[in-house]
């Protein structure tokens, strides 16, 4: 590189960026403005750190051409280093009128001769901005590969981290990234997913993994041609990694099983893909667009006698034989929770005893409170309860003849049945009432949507009273206040907005209005 330096002024200056070039794998207009950079520095050094030099290479001949460079501005600026190579509009007027604000005045100067220190600055800057081009180069190249699969040799490990070279640039996997209790050493050739590219001043980051998901998914995309093409898609990936992972597929093509297109001839796919994942048992699970099925598949190991969906709370009852619980929760749990991850519903699983225990008691539950609030005897309480009625205000509101289906009934039972539910309503309403007055509930409160009696009812034995004083509150505090609602944090967080959303009206309204024409 010093002969670089020294070779500026000829012909050769040319040969020596194309070389560069090559060698660094960069482009060839890179070198040369870090050339010109070098010279305008070494100009700069004889004429004066005060002048504007700029350098220009012939990018044909490799001549050299040096100016000093003025630009024409309006206003001077306050700062005396911004003031270097700037004249006034009205004092480059005197040299030539033509010129205005925005135009540059360029006077060659003649070439200068590189001293040893000079060359010493330019050789610096050169090989600084030919670094600065390799990492930018890198970093393009590899930006554009996060969620790739890519190969490496291990340089080295310290503390468990790993440093990959991949040639031009170096990978990075943490410890936590690698598959527990993998053996990595030195000289190693090893395989892991782009996650991450950063640039860095150092360069550029590329962040390695071989525990994700995606790890996974794209080994089986390099396994199975069917996924390659598109005819078989993954749906999800969930991974416990060094011990099982659960992969659900689907085929677009209702004459390619899935299933075994993964597994392949006597396992050959699969085996595979656990070979690279130092052992990993991996269950290969159809994926079903019907959630119930999907979740039986996702269980696997166990058979289902009955599955109960809870959309509202993305929770799912699993309910299997009494001798199935083992193998459907699996080794600590890892079944279930790997079900889970792939599912994205949360699953509780029941054996059909605990599930019978269960039913018995709400089934209990319901006839009591139909024998107390309607006071019928337990016979009518138990109809109720079979035909799928859940609260006294179902009773009180459903059509006279749909009640009177029920065997047994008619429509004098069913009138019946309906007035005392009214009767029980109104008698609850009035209670609540006369508890609001006792405890100074103000009526915008009790009118607030998502607040039900019980809870109004709550609130105000804690002195939330208004709809000011819950819309005050954290939602820490509210769970602080009434821990046994067992809230989640959203539907607190979205009451409480509720109860603050008349402190905005009048700023909506304001934004709302246009000015007349």
């Amino acid at each position: 590189m010093a002969a670089t330096a020294q070779a500026f002024g000829n012909a050769e200056i040319i040969q020596i960026a194309d070389a560069v070039a090559r060698e660094k794998h960069i482009d060839r207009e890179s070198v040369l403005e870090a050339m010109e950079q070098a010279i305008q520095i070494a100009g700069r050094r004889k004429y004066g750190a005060e002048q504007n030099i700029k350098a220009e290479i012939n990018r044909r001949t490799g001549e050299i051409q040096l100016f000093r460079v003025t630009d024409i501005v309006e206003e001077m600026p306050e700062l005396e280093e911004e003031r270097i190579g700037k004249m006034l509009v009205a004092d480059a007027q005197k040299i030539n009128s033509s010129l205005k604000a925005g135009d540059s005045i360029r006077d060659p100067l003649p070439p200068i001769d590189f001293g040893r220190i000079a060359a010493q600055t330019a050789k610096q800057v050169i090989v600084q901005k030919v670094r600065d081009a390799e990492r930018e180069r890198h970093f393009e190249e590899y930006k554009d590969r996060v969620g790739e699969i890519i190969n490496g040799v291990v340089k080295r490990v310290e503390y468990g981290n790993v440093t990959v070279d991949l040639g031009q640039a170096e990978g990075f996997i943490r410890r936590n990234e690698l598959i527990p209790r993998e053996n990595v050493r030195q000289g190693d050739r090893i395989r892991a997913y782009v996650y991450d590219v950063r640039r860095e001043r150092s360069g550029p980051q590329i962040f390695l993994s071989r525990v994700r998901p995606e790890f996974t998914a794209k080994l089986f995309a390099q396994e199975v041609p069917e996924i390659y093409d598109g005819i078989i898609e993954i749906k999800a990936v969930a991974r416990d990694p060094g011990s099982r992972a659960k992969i659900a597929v689907f085929s677009h093509d209702p004459s390619v099983n899935p299933v075994l297109s993964c597994v392949g001839v006597r396992g050959s796919r699969v085996q595979a893909v656990v070979g690279e994942l130092q052992g990993e048992k991996i269950d290969i699970i159809e994926w079903n667009p019907d959630e119930a099925t999907f979740i039986v598949n996702a269980i696997s190991s166990a058979e289902v006698s009955k599955v109960v969906l809870d959309e509202d709370n993305g929770r799912v009852e699993i309910v299997v034989p009494d001798d199935q619980l083992s193998l459907a929760i699996g080794r600590r749990g890892q079944n279930v929770r790997l079900a889970s991850q792939l599912t994205g519903w949360s699953i509780d699983i029941l054996t059909e005893e605990t599930e019978s225990e269960r039913r018995t008691q709400e089934f209990n539950k319901l006839s009591n409170m139909f024998i107390t609030a309607l006071d019928v005897e337990e016979v009518i309480a138990h109809l109720l309860v079979t035909e799928g009625f859940t609260s006294i205000e179902e009773v009180a509101f459903v059509p006279i003849e749909e009640l009177a289906t029920i065997e047994g009934f008619d429509e004098e039972v069913a009138q019946e049945l309906r007035n005392r539910a009214n009767d029980w309503i109104e008698a609850q309403d009035k209670e609540f009432r006369a508890k609001m007055k006792e405890l100074g509930i103000t009526d915008d409160l009790a009118t607030l949507e998502g607040l039900n009696n019980d809870l109004i009812i709550a609130l105000g034995e804690k002195s939330i009273k208004s709809r000011d004083d819950l819309a005050d509150l954290a939602i820490d505090e509210f769970k602080e206040l009434l821990p046994e609602t067992g809230m989640k944090d959203a539907e607190i967080n979205e009451l409480i907005m509720a109860a603050r959303a008349h402190w905005f009206e009048g700023e909506t309204a304001a934004e709302g209005e246009q000015p007349e024409a």
